[in-house]
C-alpha cells in the first residue's frame, strides 16, 4: 500500500544546496521533505572534500623536497600511497556527519532514500511513497560527463569521487578532462607517487584566464605530470596490458599511450534524467533545467539550484543560490541570482583561483576596462616564505568599479576574500586602497594593486602641478 507524505517543502537532492533549503525551511518551522537517491553530501563532501586533502598531502611531500632553498635538506619522503587516500577517506567520514540522516532528522527534516519521480505538477512518487508539497526545490547536481569517444563507454573509469577509493598506487594513471578537477587530481597524485598522464582536447583550465592558468601547467610539467592538449582522443581500448588511449595529432601522427587506470574528468551533465520533469510541467535544456532569474522553473510551484540549473555552478555558486531560493520559498521576496556571484578555486600548488568576471568575460561586455596586476614577487610576505611565483589580477571599471579578481600563487583563496566581499557588496577600488591589513601578509596585495589604480593619475603632470601649487601657501 503507497504511504502518502503531505509537506510544505520538498527538496530533491541532499548535495550543498539541497541540504541548505531543507535544513533553513525546517528551522522556520515548515514541514520539509529532503530526498536523496545516493549518499549524503553530494559532491562537496565525497569529490571536494578528499580532493583537498590529496593536494594538501601533495604540498607537504613537494615542501619536504623543495626545503633545501631554506638551506635544510631530508631525504626523499616515504609516501604511504594507501595511507594518504584513507586520511582523504577520514576527512570525509569526520565531516559527514553534518550532512547525515541523523543531523538533518533532529533538525525536523524527514529524510527520504530513494529515486524521485514527478507523477503531476504538485505530486512525486519515491519507491511506494507519495510526497506532495506546496514548493519544490530540484538539487539534483550533475554527473561526470561521458566524452563521445569510440570505446570509453566499455571502459571502467574512475570519477572525481571514486578515485579515493584506490587503496593500492596505480602503475600509471591516465586523465581525461583538464578542468580545475582533472589538473588537481593529476598533480596531487604525482606528487605522491603515481605516474600520470594528463589529456585534454581543448585548453587546459580553459574556464581560467590564460595568463594566471598557465602558471599552473607549468607547475605539473615541473612535477612530472606528461601532459597533451588541444589534441582529439581518436580511440580508447581495454587491451590485456591495460588501458591504451590514441590521440590523433594535427599533421595526422598517432600516439597511443597505455596505462593501468583511467579516471574521466571531462565535465558534466545536468542529473535530471530520471525526474520525469515533463509530468511536472518543467522545461530542461543542455545545461540543465530552465529557470529565470529568481530559481524559478516553467511550473511556479518548483525551483532548480546548482549545478540542476547551471553546469558550472561552484560550491560557492550553489550556496548562492540556495539564499536566493530560501527569500523566495520563506519570504516571497523576489530575490534574484547575481550576475557576480561566479567564484572557482583549484587545488593546485599553486593555487588558481577567481572571482567575479575574469578579464575576457569583462571585455565581451563593456567597452572600456581597467586591469591591474600586482605579481607577488612584490610582497614581502611572499619573499620570506619562499614563494613569490604569481600574482593577483584584477578587472576595474575605468570609474573604480570592481568587475572582478584573479590569483595564482600560495593562498590565492584568501588572497581574494576581500575581493570576493567587495564585489558582493557593491565597493569600490577605493575601499579596498582604504584597507590596512596585517604586515606582513599576502593581503596586503589587495591595497596595492587598488593603489596601483591611482597611481596614474595621482602622479601626472595635473597631479604634481596642483602638489606644488598647494605648496606655495605654507
Amino acid at each position: 500500500m503507497s504511504e502518502r507524505i503531505d509537506c510544505e517543502i520538498a527538496v530533491i537532492g541532499a548535495g550543498t544546496g539541497g541540504i541548505a533549503v531543507a535544513t533553513a525551511s525546517a528551522l522556520f518551522g515548515m514541514k520539509t521533505v529532503l530526498i536523496e537517491r545516493d549518499r549524503m553530501g553530494g559532491y562537496r563532501l565525497h569529490g571536494e572534500l578528499p580532493l583537498q586533502v590529496l593536494s594538501a598531502a601533495a604540498r607537504h611531500a613537494a615542501a619536504w623536497r623543495e626545503a633545501a632553498g631554506f638551506g635544510i635538506r631530508y631525504e626523499e619522503p616515504d609516501i604511504d600511497f594507501a595511507a594518504v587516500l584513507r586520511h582523504a577517506k577520514n576527512t570525509t567520514a569526520a565531516q559527514a556527519a553534518n550532512d547525515s540522516i541523523e543531523r538533518l532528522s533532529a533538525l525536523g527534516v524527514t529524510v527520504l532514500q530513494g529515486e524521485a519521480r514527478f507523477t503531476s505538477a504538485a505530486s512525486i512518487a519515491v519507491g511506494d511513497r507519495t510526497v506532495t508539497a506546496k514548493r519544490f526545490v530540484i538539487a539534483t547536481g550533475a554527473r561526470p560527463a561521458l566524452p563521445t569517444i569510440p570505446g570509453l563507454a566499455d571502459i571502467p573509469c574512475l570519477t572525481p569521487q571514486s578515485a579515493f577509493d584506490l587503496t593500492e598506487r596505480p602503475l600509471h594513471l591516465l586523465i581525461i578532462g583538464g578542468g580545475g578537477a582533472g589538473v588537481a587530481l593529476a598533480q596531487g597524485f604525482c606528487r605522491i607517487g603515481v605516474k600520470v598522464t594528463l589529456v585534454e582536447q581543448g585548453r587546459f583550465l580553459s574556464r581560467h584566464d590564460p595568463e594566471l592558468s598557465d602558471l599552473v601547467i607549468d607547475a605539473l610539467r615541473r612535477d612530472g605530470v606528461t601532459l597533451h592538449e588541444q589534441t582529439e582522443i581518436a580511440q580508447v581500448e581495454n587491451t590485456v596490458p591495460g588501458i591504451v588511449l590514441t590521440l590523433r595529432h594535427t599533421n595526422g601522427s598517432r600516439t597511443r599511450i597505455a596505462a593501468s587506470h583511467l579516471l574521466l574528468a571531462a565535465g558534466w551533465q545536468a542529473d535530471h534524467s530520471t525526474l520525469n520533469a515533463m509530468a511536472a510541467g518543467i522545461e530542461t535544456g543542455a545545461q540543465g533545467i530552465v529557470t529565470d532569474r529568481r530559481l524559478r522553473t516553467t511550473n511556479r510551484r518548483v525551483f532548480a539550484i546548482g549545478a540542476a540549473t547551471d553546469l558550472q555552478a561552484t560550491t560557492p555558486v550553489v550556496q548562492h543560490h540556495a539564499s536566493v531560493a530560501l527569500k523566495n520559498l520563506l519570504f516571497r521576496l523576489p530575490a534574484r541570482i547575481a550576475a557576480s556571484a561566479a567564484a572557482s578555486l583549484v587545488p593546485s600548488d599553486p593555487e588558481l583561483a577567481f572571482v567575479g568576471q575574469t578579464e575576457s568575460e569583462a571585455r565581451r561586455s563593456r567597452r572600456s576596462i581597467r586591469i591591474l596586476r600586482r605579481p607577488f614577487a612584490l610582497n614581502e610576505r611572499a619573499l620570506a616564505d619562499g614563494s613569490s611565483e604569481g600574482l593577483l589580477k584584477v578587472v576595474a571599471s575605468p570609474l573604480g568599479s570592481i568587475l572582478g579578481a584573479a590569483a595564482v600563487g600560495p593562498q590565492a583563496a584568501e588572497t581574494l576574500q576581500p575581493w570576493g566581499l567587495a564585489i558582493g557588496n557593491g565597493f569600490g577600488i577605493g575601499a579596498m586602497q582604504a584597507m590596512i591589513a596585517p604586515f606582513p601578509a599576502r593581503g596586503n596585495t589587495a591595497a596595492q594593486a587598488a593603489t596601483d589604480f591611482y597611481r596614474p593619475k595621482l602622479f601626472s603632470p595635473f597631479g604634481r602641478r596642483v602638489v606644488q601649487f598647494l605648496a606655495r601657501f605654507d
